[in-house]
């Protein structure tokens, strides 16, 4: 089995490559969006014919090539059905099987961390492989406090379905932040200090609850985006018209954009309301924010009327983003609703 581990500094993602030598057939696990010209690029040289595209789960602090890569390519992208996940080709069920040439990946469910996270279970040559995404890492686990994570669920998976094969598994986890490569199942029952085997379920609860861990920066690009194979989400929009940057968009389909709303929270919550998938961002944190977002995604800024959302485009223009518009008289516009300002 051809097996390359790739990793994206930025979010310390793994992305694997894995290919049958003889047939060339190939798949790939967790790619990252911003790595796409690296990982086809590996693709062409190695002369693979890639037939799935397979993350472990819906990522929150990345966002997944499966979309980019299935057009690239015509592979199959494929997710847990757990999530229900429209876009993708394949929906993969506990105990369904994929075939690369001679090797065989076994799908395994792994809720926990979300409850649609998958490990890959891959045999050859007489060793097994294990791609856990965030269920197991090296000497940790994924988090298991939003999107519908469950620490008993997490304590059940991998004991259950992780720590069952056989201990020279060798385990190749979705992230690491400290420099490691690979574990195996017998090194993380005996050492993983959150999951080994003299660990009860009721202090493993009692640690995953205790975590105080901020949310990952791009959390509200990336799963939306996700739930997208890695495309932003849809929507139709009028009213739109252009920053500096971008091209006019009044009163046509409004494709694909992170929406970001800058005015203050009660605004947000207030009468006039805010768009769907709407990320609140208020204008004087926005610089702060938006320092961790991908240049490359296209932005809708919105605000009362505006004037602040103009404001925020030109930051953002300022700081790198080619893909800038601004909803034209705001959410005032927008809902039709006339309000008058005092005097």
């Amino acid at each position: 089995m051809l097996l390359k581990q790739l990793f994206d500094q930025d979010t310390s993602t793994y992305t694997y490559l894995l290919a049958d030598e003889t047939s060339r057939e190939a798949v790939i696990i967790d790619p990252v969006r911003s790595q796409i010209s690296r990982d086809t690029r590996l693709i062409d040289e190695l002369g693979l014919n890639l037939l799935y595209i397979l993350d472990t789960h819906v990522h929150a602090d990345h966002i997944t090539g499966a979309g980019e890569l299935r057009r690239l390519t015509g592979a199959l992208s494929c997710l847990s059905a757990e999530m229900n996940v429209e876009c993708v080709d394949q929906k993969l069920q506990h105990g369904d099987r994929l075939k690369l040439g001679a090797i065989e990946l076994e799908v395994r469910a792994t809720p926990g961390h979300t409850p649609g996270c998958l490990t890959y279970v891959a045999t050859s040559d007489q060793r097994t492989f294990a791609f856990t995404g965030d269920a197991l890492l090296i000497r940790g686990c994924g988090r298991t406090d939003f999107q519908g994570g469950n620490s008993n669920d997490l304590y059940e998976s991998v004991h259950r379905q992780i720590f069952t094969l056989p201990d020279d598994t060798l385990v190749y986890p979705g992230h690491d932040y400290k420099g490691h490569t690979s574990s195996s199942v017998k090194e993380e029952k005996q050492l993983n200090p959150r999951l080994n085997l003299g660990i009860r379920k009721s202090e493993f609860n009692r640690f995953m609850t205790e975590l105080k861990l901020a949310n990952p920066a791009l959390m509200d690009i990336a799963v939306p985006a996700n739930l997208n194979c890695g495309q932003p989400a849809k929507h139709q929009y009028e009213n739109t018209s252009q920053g500096e940057n971008s091209e006019s968009m009044s009163s046509k389909e409004f494709d694909g954009r992170f929406i970001v709303d800058v005015r203050e929270p009660d605004e947000f919550n207030g009468s006039l309301g805010h768009l769907p998938n709407a990320v609140l961002t208020p204008l004087g944190v926005l610089k702060l924010k938006a320092r961790s977002w991908p240049r490359d995604v296209p932005i809708l800024v919105v605000c009362h009327s505006g004037r602040r959302s103009q404001k925020a485009c030109v930051l953002l223009n300022n700081m790198g983003f080619c893909d800038v518009s601004n909803l034209d008289g705001g959410m005032t516009a927008w809902s039709g609703k006339v309000e008058l300002e005092a005097c």
